[in-house]
């Protein structure tokens, strides 16, 4: 049995992920909807590969193309403008995929949700160079990615975009999504290079008060954890000294966290993430400030 659920899926150059993404859902899917930003390499033959492969157990794969802005701006134009009928929507990132217990969670529970419940939460576990990592405060991740259609969009955000649901309840499905981009280190700091790049600007235009936080998270219904990791951040974090807050954040992650017991790839994941990024963020601002720079907007990634 299918269930009635479109899967929108963003991409670009994705070639090395997309079919263990779309493989992990175990055919249970009655469509899958690819919103490509004119990729350069195999990505769009290997949605028409896959398109006939899911065509066999009465599925498909459509594949589009959409000049990039943002990231909300393109997941938006997914939600509404591809001729989604189905009952329940979902949002996935080429990089993530389903464990077997979730696809089977999806499977046997969604037909069964009641009327009251508009919105799905999942737990994600992030693999950096093939290992989980479990500790440091990054497991689960509590994410709102299935929703009935048409009940919810992406925030307008230039970091951290969260799904908001228009109205109804949530409810907590208890098996795992997994984040498990295959590309390399280099292609993981050059995103984050560029990652930098939008949260400068995204905090220049927060503290300058163009975003309405109001107007965000904090007036839709979303996950409990979501809305206190951005006050967190931007109530807490951003009020401490730049670099040393780079400094604080680590120890906490690595040490208090217990980030250490993730082993070696633990060690390169929480320093790159929690301190060469955030110490990377700061650098950025204080250059920045010194010259009475605004950070330019940011296009697509370009790695």
């Amino acid at each position: 049995m299918m269930v009635d659920l479109t899967v929108v899926i963003l991409t670009k150059n994705e070639e090395k992920n997309l079919r263990k993404c779309i493989e992990s859902f175990r055919g249970i899917v009655k469509r899958f909807v690819i919103i490509d930003s004119y990729s350069t390499d195999a990505t769009e033959d290997l949605c028409r590969i896959l398109d006939s492969e899911l065509e066999v157990i009465g599925s498909k794969l459509d594949f589009y193309q959409n000049k990039w802005v943002d990231y909300a701006t393109q997941l938006n134009w997914g939600l509404t403008q591809t001729n989604i009928t189905s009952e329940w929507s979902m949002r996935m990132d080429a990089d993530e995929e389903l464990m077997e217990d979730l696809a089977n969670e999806i499977k046997e529970e969604l037909p069964s949700i009641g009327q009251e419940y508009t919105g799905i939460v999942l737990r994600r576990r992030v693999y950096f160079m093939g290992r989980w990592i479990k500790h440091g405060g990054r497991y689960p991740e509590l994410l709102l990615r299935i929703f009935r259609t048409g009940k919810a969009m992406c925030e307008q955000k230039i970091m951290d975009e969260h799904m908001i649901l228009s109205e109804g309840k949530t409810v907590n499905f208890k098996h795992d999504l997994i984040d498990n981009n295959t590309k390399d280190l280099e292609w993981w700091t050059n995103k984050h290079n560029w990652y930098s790049n939008r949260e400068v600007l995204d905090q220049q235009m927060t503290v300058e008060k163009v975003l309405n936080e109001a107007s965000l998270l904090e007036n839709g219904t979303s996950t409990k954890q979501a809305k206190m990791k951005r006050k967190v951040k931007n109530n807490g974090y951003y009020r401490l000294p730049k670099f040393f807050r780079a400094h604080i954040y680590f120890f906490y992650r690595y040490y208090i966290k217990l980030g250490f017991l993730d082993g070696p790839e633990g060690r390169i994941f929480h320093f790159l993430q929690a301190y060469w990024y955030r110490f990377l963020v700061d650098a950025k601002m204080y250059e920045c400030e010194k010259l009475n720079r605004r950070m330019k907007p940011q296009g697509e990634l370009k790695a």
